[in-house]
Formats: structure tokens, C-alpha cells, sequence
């Protein structure tokens, strides 16, 4: 071999020796692959504790509020349908529900709201409490007394729901009281109305009258029938009661007149003027044509 090519190839080795070069490798691939977005759960959040000061203000305290309230106006309700009408206080009706453990905020919302605004509850002269019936009724005779005054001024009658609020020991005065009321169910909601029985007027009905009367069927006709039939026999006494239907306005027909145009008031002030100009100009025209008739 030639020595002149061997000491290049010598030469050519040292340079590359010298000459630091950076190898890549290549990547392998991995099976596992991480997930990209993993969200870290976030701490939860401490509850909020819970002592003997605060857990009457907490979250739903007014729902709390409403709860001691329906219990005060329940209370007050049953001690007077069990006859007890004195009127007490806030810290008796307190005492007596059990509750005197409310915080401040809710006794003063008591006192000072709640109380005072309940149609059930009625405040007296000296800041005492009583229950708000509906009737001031409290025994037979009031009770009586109430019915006869509903019957002669025709109000219709009383609703027994009413009568339970109102009177102490309801049962047993409906009881002692039964052959004096009437007791009427309303077809709609099934609620019991109370009457009064007016004995005096009792009257004895014909037996041949009553066969007739439960004789006539009616069920399968209508209003619009029964009044076609009143109608044939030459009755009308019916006609002006049952629900009227509201009658719609007739609507004016608006006639066609004619219409009369206005006449210019330009110039009303010169009225007399221009009377006076068209005088003199006809006088003048007359005149000239004279003159040309004798010429």
C-alpha cells in the first residue's frame, strides 16, 4: 500500500478523534402512556361547626322561625277549644310549647312581627296574647244567637270547620244542640254547613202533592229544557233566577251622513267691506251698461 495514503488515512483519524460529535439515540417506544389531563381532586372544604351559640341562626333559621310560629298559633288553637280564654304572654306561650331554648333574634321576631301580623293570634291592650277565632262564640246560646242572625238577614249558613275553631267543647254543644241545626253537605267539597231550624216554618205537605213531586224526573234535562217546559205551561216565575249569562254590548251602527264642508272663516273681520265693494261694483256695472244702451 502506498505510505503516502496510509499517512492521510493516520492524519484523517486524529482529526476525527479530535472532534467531539453528540450522538442521537433513538426514541423506543413505550406501551404506557401517560394520561395527559388528570385533574387533582380539591380539598374539601371543613363543615362548618356546630356549638350551642349559633346553630339556631345557621343555614334555614327561617324555616326554624316559621316552625316555632305554627307551633305557638297550634297551641293557642287548642287551649281555646278546650275553653281556656286568658290571653298570656310571650314567655308563658314560650313555656308552655316547650320552648324557651329560641335564641334573642327569634323571641324579638316573635314580639315584634310575627305575633303581631298573624291573623290567628290577637294582641290585647296590655301585651298579652290570645287566639283569633273566627265567631266570638263561646257556648250554646251564642251559638244559637249567631245561626238566627245569619237566617233573617239571609246570609246562608255557617261553615262547621268555623264553628270547631270558635267554640270551646264544639261536640258536645252540636250534641245538646242537634234538634235546633240543620246540617247540610256541600256537593262540591263535601263540607258540612250548619243551619239554623226555623220551626215556624214547619209546614204539613200533602201526601198527593208529595207523590207528584217524586214523581217528576228531571235528571236527564238540562236548564235550557226545563225553562222550554215552564215556558209551554205558562210558567215564568223562573226565569229570572239561576246564573245569567252576561249579555255583549251591540255595537252602533254609525249612520252615513253626509259630510258638510266648512267654509273658509279667512277673513271674517272684512265681512262688512267686501258686502259694501260687491254693492258698489254692481251699481257701477248697471250704470255703464245704461249709458251704452241710451248712446
Amino acid at each position: 500500500m502506498d505510505p503516502a495514503l496510509l499517512r492521510e488515512r493516520e492524519a484523517f483519524k486524529r482529526r476525527a478523534m479530535a472532534t467531539p460529535t453528540v450522538e442521537k439515540k433513538a426514541k423506543t417506544e413505550s406501551s404506557f402512556t401517560a394520561p395527559k389531563d388528570i385533574k387533582k381532586p380539591r380539598p374539601a372544604s371543613a363543615a362548618p361547626k356546630i356549638d350551642a351559640t349559633n346553630y339556631k341562626t345557621m343555614t334555614g333559621s327561617s324555616q326554624y322561625r316559621f316552625g316555632v310560629l305554627a307551633k305557638i298559633v297550634k297551641h293557642m288553637r287548642t287551649r281555646h277549644q278546650e275553653g281556656d280564654d286568658h290571653p298570656l304572654t310571650l314567655d308563658e306561650i314560650l313555656d308552655e310549647t316547650n320552648q324557651l331554648d329560641i335564641g334573642s333574634s327569634v323571641k324579638s321576631w316573635l314580639q315584634g312581627e310575627a305575633l303581631r301580623n298573624n291573623p290567628k293570634i290577637e294582641l290585647t291592650p296590655d301585651g298579652r296574647y290570645l287566639f283569633k277565632s273566627v265567631f266570638k262564640i263561646k257556648d250554646g246560646k251564642t251559638l244559637m244567637r249567631l245561626l238566627k242572625q245569619h237566617d233573617l238577614k239571609g246570609l246562608g249558613g255557617v261553615l262547621l270547620d268555623d264553628v270547631q275553631e270558635s267554640l270551646p267543647h264544639c261536640d258536645k254543644v252540636l250534641k245538646n244542640r242537634a234538634s235546633e241545626i240543620i246540617f247540610i253537605t256541600r256537593p262540591n267539597d263535601k263540607k258540612k254547613i250548619l243551619f239554623y231550624n226555623d220551626r215556624t216554618a214547619n209546614f204539613q205537605v200533602d201526601e198527593d202533592f208529595q207523590k207528584l213531586w217524586r214523581a217528576v224526573t228531571v235528571d236527564a234535562m238540562d236548564d235550557a229544557k226545563i225553562d222550554e217546559y215552564l215556558e209551554k205551561q205558562g210558567i215564568r216565575s223562573m226565569q229570572d233566577h239561576g246564573p245569567k249569562k252576561p249579555l255583549l254590548p251591540k255595537r252602533k251602527k254609525l249612520a252615513n251622513k253626509k259630510r258638510q264642508f266648512k267654509k273658509p272663516r279667512d277673513n271674517e273681520h272684512l265681512a262688512d267691506v267686501l258686502e259694501t265693494y260687491e254693492d258698489n261694483t254692481l251699481t257701477q256695472s248697471n250704470a255703464v251698461q245704461e249709458i251704452k244702451q241710451n248712446n
